[in-house]
């Protein structure tokens, strides 16, 4: 499914990947292999799972990235660093807890509803 939105959770351990439109919405869940735990101050997230999650972004033109802790940030300066394409398309980084794919779902829509009325294409939503 090719959409103009995504919607990214992730965490160190697993990333749920939403892309939605006006009526539909696909979910893939991508686990991470690493059994390390962050270091303090150091970006140690799993490369091969950034890598997973971003080409499961292929090709959409915004991207919020959501989650709990660091791994949104790491995620995001990994794709700056590697995937130029899907650092260009995360429009946002925000803190979550917790919520279900559909609340996050929900949430994207609100959010890309906003954004795209300052300044993007209101019609892909």
């Amino acid at each position: 499914m090719t959409t103009f939105h995504a919607v990214v959770w992730l965490d160190h351990s697993e990333a749920h990947v939403l892309m939605f439109d006006r009526e539909h919405a696909e979910s893939q869940r991508i686990k991470s292999r690493s059994h390390h735990t962050p270091k303090h101050g150091h970006v140690s997230g799993d490369k091969d799972f950034f890598a997973a999650v971003a080409k499961a972004l292929d090709g959409v033109h915004e991207v919020l990235v959501t989650g709990p802790a660091k791994a949104k940030i790491e995620f995001q300066d990994y794709c700056k660093q590697h995937e130029a394409a899907v650092a260009e398309a995360i429009v946002d980084v925000v803190n979550t807890d917790h919520p279900s794919d559909k609340q996050l779902v929900a949430m994207a829509r609100q959010y890309f509803a906003k954004h795209d009325a300052m300044g993007a294409d209101p019609t892909q939503l």
